[in-house]
């Protein structure tokens, strides 16, 4: 990370408060390294906030849609994760690695829709029919999908 913009993470941290003008003149990669050292420096209030503030100045942006759903993940923010995951997935579009449709896949099981997450899998396994890790969230999921009460699995 450069100078200039570990400088302004440790303002960041320390402020407790994100200045928008100071944070619009970063690129969205440096908005996915700031997002990863305020992680490190276990902040992840902060690094939320500048999530948000990346993916308002650059909704379209791969780098901060990818590190912002990762965010979400951890964060354990099932809605969000989802909905920031769908949205690079739909900007990839042919371009998608089974690593994020993994983790939406995952995201959608977390937020209680099995059916969508079983069928992002199934997507996914018709572009990489051998790919481990996709096989393996499947098995996951089928798993506990056999493992729950038939009344609290809801399709």
């Amino acid at each position: 990370m450069h100078i200039e913009l570990q400088q302004a993470m440790q303002h960041l941290v320390a402020e407790q408060s994100l200045n928008l003008k100071e944070v619009s003149r970063f690129t969205p990669i440096d908005f996915r390294l700031g997002i990863q050292w305020l992680v490190a420096q276990d902040q992840p209030d902060m690094a939320q906030a500048l999530a948000e503030a990346g993916l308002a100045l650059y909704p379209l942006s791969e780098d901060i849609l990818a590190i912002s759903g990762l965010l979400a993940i951890t964060r354990e923010d099932w809605p969000l994760a989802v909905e920031i995951l769908q949205d690079l997935v739909s900007i990839q579009n042919d371009r998608v690695q089974p690593m994020t449709y993994q983790m939406l896949a995952r995201a959608l099981a977390c937020n209680l829709d099995v059916a969508e997450a079983h069928q992002v899998l199934e997507t996914a396994l018709q572009k990489w029919p051998s790919d481990a890790t996709l096989l393996q969230e499947r098995n996951a999921m089928a798993a506990v999908h056999d493992a729950m009460p038939a009344s609290t699995v809801k399709n």
